[in-house]
């Protein structure tokens, strides 16, 4: 029986019995294999149907939002919550703005949240790979954080009132401190690791190995206390530096150190014959690494870059040692409420699922990133 050897291959139709026969042949092979792995799947199966089945009634079936008072309007007081036996997320909506913002001046409220518009708005406008390369939207992203340091802390040219750094707080700011942090300690970074490497300053590379092995020798608590109270004694009588600053200050750092590793180990993976080539054709050392070295060693970095920024997005809840209020700290302010005392429980859930969908999208972001370069190749 003959067949045409050119006629290509078709996809089979979807079929669900197939799937469902493939699903349950993988289960068979992998999960019920043997007597004991199937009374360990059983169990497993019983743990997550349990912990799904207990989160989804506490957090959302029995869960109190609000209530209507006599007039028909909406309430987010602890009068929702007396007949729940859920969640009380009437705590979370009833504290928002300390959330997001801290002890920030409530009349003064359309500052910061104006900033964060802004940052939405150009984060969304920038996923569009053909908007983001526009020159006008480099430019605004490069104005972004001073412009949004100065609505912050007000511009007295304008007539506006200026804000104490300690009302700054909640997830205001911890993102100021965790962007301004990861952008700012990237060319440190490196610098730094271009420093290490370098086999004619041996002046340059021996600082930039002692800075680097001390500050990662000591844990981030260290630097910010050192940067809080130590930092102020080597400045001019007179001169005072904002705690916020100084606290990111000690930040950037501490994550240019770590950073900096990881620079050096992308740089070690590309291999030597690239840098020799650029010099063979007359380019400069800054040259060479520019535009040859340092793209190819960055596609590699990608993974190890990303982890590292959301490390350092969660390590600013640290500055609440040095007295700052930040995102997760707000816990404990909001709970010392009379009115909202044995709510840790929904504070903790409500600022953890915060913390994941940043942390998650900048994982998935860089999934992306790592694709559409083809990294793997």
């Amino acid at each position: 029986m003959s067949t045409n050897a050119s006629q290509p291959l078709q996809p089979l139709p979807f079929s669900a019995p197939r799937m469902a026969r493939t699903a349950w042949t993988w289960a068979r092979q992998n999960l019920f294999n043997t007597w004991y792995n199937s009374i360990l799947t059983l169990l497993a199966l019983w743990v997550v149907y349990e912990v799904v089945t207990g989160l989804w009634m506490w957090g959302f079936w029995h869960a109190a939002l609000y209530y209507r008072d006599a007039a028909g309007h909406i309430q987010f007081d602890r009068k929702a919550c007396a007949d729940s036996t859920g969640a009380c997320w009437a705590f979370v909506a009833s504290n928002w703005y300390l959330f997001l913002f801290g002890t920030y001046p409530y009349d003064e409220r359309w500052r910061p949240m104006l900033a964060f518009g802004v940052v939405i708005v150009l984060g969304l406008v920038s996923l569009h790979p053909r908007v983001r390369a526009t020159w006008w939207v480099r430019g605004l992203w490069l104005l972004v954080p001073l412009w949004v340091l100065l609505m912050v802390r007000g511009l007295g040219f304008l007539d506006m009132k200026l804000v104490d750094s300690s009302n700054w707080g909640g997830l205001m700011l911890s993102l100021i401190l965790g962007t301004l942090g990861i952008v700012a300690s990237f060319p440190i970074g490196i610098l730094l690791a271009l420093g290490r490497r370098s086999t004619k300053m041996p002046i340059i590379k021996s600082l930039c190995v002692v800075y680097i092995e001390i500050i990662r020798g000591v844990p981030l608590i260290t630097v910010l206390f050192m940067s809080s109270v130590v930092l102020p004694l080597f400045l001019p009588e007179g001169f005072n530096l904002d705690k916020v600053l100084r606290a990111q200050v000690g930040i950037i750092f501490f994550s240019s150190a770590y950073l900096a590793e990881v620079v050096r180990g992308g740089l070690q993976a590309i291999p030597r014959g690239q840098e020799e080539a650029a010099h063979a054709v007359g380019l400069s050392y800054w040259q060479t690494m520019s535009f040859i070295v340092l793209p190819q060693a960055l596609r590699i970095m990608i993974p190890a870059l990303v982890s590292g920024a959301i490390a350092l997005f969660k390590d600013t809840s640290l500055v609440s040692i040095i007295g700052l209020i930040d995102f997760l700290s707000i816990a404990g302010l909001a709970t010392a409420n009379p009115q909202w005392i044995g709510r840790n429980i929904e504070a903790y859930v409500f600022i953890a699922a915060v913390y994941w969908i940043f942390c998650f999208n900048m994982s998935r972001y860089s999934m992306r990133l790592e694709k559409r370069l083809k990294t793997g190749h």
